[in-house]
């Protein structure tokens, strides 16, 4: 697809309602009308963590593919993995609309969806009929009305772990009542002690699937400190730092600043980054982390790793800017690999881990 028609079809999509253009670009990558012609990725840009091959450091979000039907489609337009979810128990339909806003002015965007997906055996099945093609992890979450949501975790971890490159414990979009309250105390503990039960019983090559606790950015660095206390004693493999945040203190001035849900986009990008930062320097240099939030650039996807992420993931960012970005960050890796005169991407990890942790967000 060349440059011009890329932007024709962004500005097309840009035109239409959010989750309009969203659900138009699921259903254009099934039809196959996307892109085939990548460059093979740098060997330079290849990670090998959670015990598996990563050809780049680039992923796509969760909340993108949220029902598992694009994502080889995801992986052959150059993503080094993808994640898809958030799945439930069972199928939901999610919040009213609308449920998903674009502060233009930010390059931001809130979404309440709340969940919406076909529930764990529909994606299990297109999972087993379509092998993923690459590293897929899978987000899981707690139906809104579940009077148990730790066993909704632990059900969908036993039945979608043979499928997953990773699996995600998302207790931290802000549209579930009750769910960042698993992210406390007592609860965090008993939930983390079930899934991990939950994921010990499917085994593979004598391996579990690596399990990932992804966290808000809301989070204050107690709460933070007590996390990563729970992470250690359940031995999870990895955390995602962070998710959408409540918080509308830099976009005030947005016409849809007012409406209900997370936010995410260039606002959230300093936010997220220092959080970042402060729970590596709380894990050490060992436990693996994804960043994710606010990247919008080849520079900031390069700080996030800095900032001690392994690995990073975009998502608001392709709907303002379309999969150039994709392309953009990569190149803008190896051209610092290239300026300071270092072999691989991993080793641009935590190298400033310091000044991002002395900050607050």
């Amino acid at each position: 697809m060349s440059a011009f028609l890329q932007k024709l079809t962004q500005g097309f999509l840009q035109m239409l309602s959010a989750e309009r253009a969203h659900n138009l670009t699921i259903n254009a990558l099934r039809a196959g009308l996307y892109p085939r012609h990548y460059p093979t990725d740098d060997p330079r840009l290849s990670v090998r963590i959670l015990g598996q091959h990563f050809p780049n450091p680039v992923g796509i979000a969760a909340g993108f593919d949220k029902n598992a039907l694009v994502y080889n489609q995801l992986l052959k337009l150059g993503f080094g993995f993808a994640e898809a979810g958030t799945v439930t128990p069972l199928a939901q339909p999610g919040n009213e609309g609308p449920r998903a806003f674009r502060l233009r002015e930010h390059q931001a965007i809130i979404n309440r969806y709340g969940f919406n997906n076909d529930g764990m055996e529909a994606v299990s099945q297109r999972l087993q009929t379509v092998p993923p093609a690459g590293v897929l992890g899978i987000n899981v979450g707690a139906n809104k009305t579940s009077p148990d949501k730790a066993a909704d975790y632990a059900v969908c971890v036993r039945r979608l772990a043979p499928f997953a490159g990773f699996i995600t414990v998302n207790i931290s979009s802000p549209n579930t009542p009750g769910l960042r309250a698993l992210q406390v105390g007592d609860a965090l503990d008993e939930l983390l002690a079930r899934v991990v039960e939950a994921r010990n019983e499917v085994v593979f090559d004598h391996q579990p699937k690596p399990l990932l606790l992804k966290i808000a950015p809301d989070i204050t660095e107690h709460q933070l400190d007590a996390i990563v206390r729970s992470v250690a004693t359940h031995r999870l493999e990895g955390m995602i730092v962070s998710n959408t945040t409540l918080d509308r203190s830099l976009v005030s001035d947005a016409r849809h600043a007012g409406e209900a849900g997370g936010l995410s986009g260039a606002p959230l990008f300093d936010r997220a980054t220092i959080l970042l930062a402060k729970t590596r320097e709380r894990v050490g240099p060992l436990l693996p982390l994804i960043g994710v939030g606010g990247i919008s650039n080849g520079r900031q996807a390069v700080q996030k790793l800095e900032a001690g992420a392994n690995l990073i993931q975009l998502y608001s960012a392709l709907a303002y800017q379309g999969l150039p970005l994709l392309q953009e960050i990569k190149t803008e890796m190896l051209a610092t690999l290239d300026q300071q005169d270092v072999s691989r991407v991993s080793v641009l990890t935590g190298s400033n881990v310091r000044e991002w942790a002395s900050r607050s967000y």
